[in-house]
């Protein structure tokens, strides 16, 4: 299974933005969408694929927390 991610882009240099996923920092591939600093986007094997509302975003960011949770209760 496959999974996209969203985070938010603080900094771009070129087509490489530096996303914010929850504090961890990681270097993504931008060049197949228009992304501006400040924006969040979903990002799948190190390119972001889409622009994606904040509240959508963070509607995401908050499930993937939810099953973190989840799985941190049944180890």
């Amino acid at each position: 299974m496959c999974v996209a991610i969203p985070g938010k882009i603080v900094s771009m240099d070129g087509d490489m933005a530096k996303v914010d996923f929850s504090g961890n920092l990681t270097n993504v591939n931008t060049g197949i969408i228009d992304a501006k600093v400040g924006q969040y986007v979903l990002v799948h094997a190190g390119c972001a694929i889409e622009v994606m509302e904040k509240d959508k975003a963070e509607e995401l960011i908050e499930l993937f927390g939810e099953i973190e949770e989840l799985e941190n209760e049944y180890k």
